[in-house]
């Protein structure tokens, strides 16, 4: 009976994971991501090793790692011109809003672009993201994304709720490319809280989203 009741969790869990990559996008976001994601031999690609898609957690930290293949960081250039094959990273995590509009959750659900996603609060700001958020804000990029020139990043003091990281593998200037990689985590509330109720009008975000998968 145990074991029954385990595997109807881990399965809820699934769903749950797979509703709120729907919503706030990640690796089973739609199929047309799948393929925009997709490697191809020797062409750059980027993969966040950690946090894993769907991880749960009590910390209120994340330690970012992330694996490139066939693209150099290249520190000593940054801010400079382009090069072929180099460059360095640009990491953006938001928080998921808590509650929505049921209307702009079905437009979430429903957008497989991911144009309707459900973005949420940046953290991508010295309080949150050390050096590189120091850096973000020397740049003027603060609250879009923290550059950076390793392939880890430390975002600290994260309040409970659901995140979304996008890595993608930018230029020396800065500008972006198409290779990305995301990943969906949520960080536990302590035991014995428990998240505000939503005001009237809205729901929250994780349980519509498992309902309506």
């Amino acid at each position: 009976m145990r074991a029954r009741t385990a595997t109807v969790a881990a399965a809820a869990l699934a769903a749950v994971a797979v509703a709120l990559a729907l919503v706030f996008g990640g690796h089973e976001s739609s199929n047309t991501a799948q393929a925009e994601t997709a490697r191809v031999p020797d062409q750059p690609a980027v993969e966040i090793i950690s946090p894993r898609n769907g991880a749960r957690q009590t910390a209120h930290a994340a330690v970012v790692k992330v694996a490139i293949d066939n693209f150099e960081l290249a520190p000593r250039r940054f801010g400079g011109e382009p090069q072929l094959g180099e460059g360095h990273l640009r990491y953006s995590l938001n928080r998921v809003p808590d509650c929505v509009y049921p209307k702009k959750l079905l437009d979430a659900i429903n957008s497989p672009l991911g144009k309707g996603r459900l973005v949420g609060q940046s953290f991508d700001y010295a309080k949150y993201a050390g050096p590189n958020g120091v850096l973000a804000e020397r740049i003027g990029t603060a609250g879009g994304y923290s550059p950076g020139t390793r392939p880890e990043i430390y975002y600290h003091a994260l309040p409970p709720g659901f995140y979304r990281l996008i890595v993608n593998l930018a230029q020396n200037n800065g500008a972006t490319t198409q290779v990305h990689d995301v990943t969906n985590f949520q960080i536990l509330q302590p035991p014995g809280h428990h998240a505000k109720e939503c005001e009237d009008g809205k729901v929250p975000s994780a349980k519509a989203a498992a309902r309506l998968e």
